[in-house]
């Protein structure tokens, strides 16, 4: 199947298939029968990306099929975005083919969308962007109610924020984010949604206070933080952190303190190998923390040898992975000392091989 394509008859089979596959290879530690959490058959994604294709006086979205790389395929409709951005691309298409400004070595084209409806798009550009460029893309804006960033080499031009507003339920209450344009999001809205209420509901019985690793905007640090004393968030990433922490004003969270350190970073100052001065903002010493459980979502490549060392310090894993190959070389490590106490799959990537999976280890009571 191709990317740009869905099939909503498939999609059960296609789901339970890999779902099956996967869940038998978590057997051999033992670990209960997984909870399934699908996806929208149509219209899940939160963000598009489309080269841009001139012919003459013709403009079009395109992508490229991996089997055949050199050949664009004009892509007229995308059925896996959010119905506002399937809404706005024809739209914007039709606009961009008139305006001589805005189109002229324009290269690529990406929305992003938010499930209350929010818009921005990244117009991407061979050329400098002028103070003519900056009107006409404002008028664009205005006129489709949008924000708009323009990019070039070394160059970012934004037209109202380079961020959109996105909320989502979790537990009976309603959390917005910010969500800045070019940072990490989960792709899949109402997935997304259904991640934080499994990990929050994984959380609901936990004492003490929680370390989370690699917290990126806060996407889970704040459903989780009603379940702790105190949080302890922790990201390398500038954008990251600056996320995080404009989300957490937003929504008046007064129990989360985000540093901006590594997961190999974090063990260091776990063990007291040496000081850190982004630890300086903290109300007390790290030491001082009843950290009894750590949450990490790692990227695909998983926990590396230095923080699977770190993580067993703590009592309860709860570990969200997007890869389910990385989790289960973790686990290898990990099941000797810990049960497994729930497994979820979550379908971010219908149509795909890829799967999201959650599980929450639990070390036994002597």
């Amino acid at each position: 199947m191709k990317p740009w394509q869905t099939d909503p008859a498939q999609y059960d089979a296609l789901f339970a298939a890999k779902a099956d596959a996967v869940e038998a290879r978590f057997r051999e530690f033992a670990a209960p029968a997984a909870q399934r959490f699908s996806s929208p058959v149509e219209g899940y994604r939160v963000r598009a990306e489309f080269r841009v294709w001139h012919d003459g006086d013709e403009l079009n979205y395109v992508m490229f099929d991996p089997q055949s790389p050199r050949d664009p395929v004009a892509i007229t409709e995308f059925s896996p975005a959010l119905d506002s951005i399937q809404t706005l691309m024809p739209i914007l298409q039709a606009r961009l083919r008139v305006e001589p400004v805005l189109r002229r070595k324009l290269f690529q084209v990406e929305f992003m969308g938010s499930t209350d409806g929010d818009m921005l798009v990244t117009l991407i550009y061979h050329r400098a962007l002028d103070e003519l460029w900056e009107a006409t893309a404002s008028g664009l804006a205005k006129d489709l109610s949008i924000a708009i960033v323009g990019r070039s080499r070394r160059q970012k031009l934004v037209i109202g924020r380079d961020y959109i507003h996105d909320s989502f339920t979790v537990g009976g209450q309603r959390f917005r984010y910010r969500q800045y344009e070019q940072s990490f999001v989960q792709p899949n809205g109402p997935v997304n949604e259904q991640m934080l209420n499994w990990a929050q509901a994984q959380s609901a019985d936990a004492t003490g206070d929680l370390l989370e690793l690699y917290c990126g905007n806060g996407n889970f640090t704040l459903p989780l933080a009603t379940h702790f004393e105190q949080v302890i968030a922790t990201e390398l990433s500038k954008s990251g952190t600056r996320a995080a922490q404009a989300n957490i004003a937003d929504n008046n969270v007064g129990n989360v303190q985000v540093i901006r350190l590594s997961a190999e970073e974090v063990s260091q100052a776990l063990d007291g190998v040496r000081p850190f001065r982004r630890l300086a903002v903290l109300p007390k010493p790290l030491g001082d923390y009843d950290l009894q459980t750590v949450f990490v979502d790692p990227p695909r490549a998983g926990l590396d040898e230095l923080t699977l060392q770190c993580v067993q310090r703590f009592d309860r894993i709860l570990y969200i992975s997007c890869n389910p190959e990385t989790l289960l070389a973790n686990l290898s490590a990990l099941h000797p000392h810990y049960e497994i106490k729930a497994l979820a799959f979550f379908d971010q990537f219908p149509y795909t091989p890829h799967l999201e999976t959650g599980v929450l280890l639990q070390r036994p009571v002597d």
